[in-house]
């Protein structure tokens, strides 16, 4: 596979849906993490992030007078644990999160979920680990080619310096929605500058779709964050 452009990825398709990218900087010295929301929907567009308690964030109605149905739209995006930050589309960050804290891995938690209930679309639930040291794993969890019968597809990526590996839910926009196909998408972390990073995926996603946007540098060394959060609900 080739190793692409973020923007040029992000630019050329209206709805990726959510979207998970893991990575290091150009300099190895941060881990680099974005996870960015999409809706087409009143319900879905109605949300904002803000930070949680557990070291990540969480999803938020807006305007909670025009919330719908919470159930497959508010969660926790991103929990940290012993180092490690999760990062997924649903409330499998929780499932993940209690199954690492017990000693077992994401493989465990993510065996006991599916895709989500949501027919026809079948949702696929993307996650990620980054590991202290700067390596990262990604999950897709997806219809068999729009059946209910759920695939599992795990990978495992050693860092390294100005790359990062992007999952998303959708392959593009439709009705019903195709599920993501294939390896994660090899992308180029081409900058050591947060704000940068921030910038370049914010402006390349969908105007009319985007609803939020996480980004996080960790110190490889020290531990210590760097964390932007983008709505477009202000």
């Amino acid at each position: 596979m080739n190793i692409v452009n973020i923007a040029e990825e992000l630019s050329s398709n209206s709805y990726p849906g959510r979207g998970i990218v893991l990575g290091k900087t150009p300099d190895g010295k941060h881990a680099a993490i974005a996870y960015f929301i999409m809706g087409r929907s009143e319900n879905s567009r109605n949300r904002i992030f803000e930070e949680n308690d557990r070291g990540g964030i969480r999803t938020k109605a807006f305007d909670e007078s025009k919330m719908v149905d919470p159930s497959l739209i508010i969660y926790n995006p991103v929990l940290k644990l012993d180092g490690k930050t999760i990062v997924t589309n649903g409330d499998q960050t929780d499932t993940i999160y209690d199954f690492m804290k017990e000693g077992k891995c994401y493989r465990h938690a993510l065996l006991t979920r599916e895709f989500e209930p949501d027919e026809p679309n079948y949702t696929p639930r993307i996650s990620g680990v980054v590991k202290p040291d700067g390596d990262y794993v990604l999950s897709i969890l997806k219809s068999n080619m729009g059946k209910p019968q759920c695939l599992r597809f795990f990978f495992e990526y050693p860092s390294e310096a100005g790359l990062g590996h992007f999952i998303h839910t959708y392959k593009c926009d439709g009705d019903p929605i195709p599920s993501f196909e294939g390896e994660p998408t090899p992308v180029a972390v081409e900058t050591n500058d947060i704000e940068e990073w921030t910038s370049v995926i914010w402006n390349n996603l969908n105007e009319d779709n985007k609803v939020s946007l996480f980004t996080r540098f960790i110190n490889l060394e020290t531990g210590e964050e760097e964390t932007k959060i983008v709505n477009k609900n202000v």
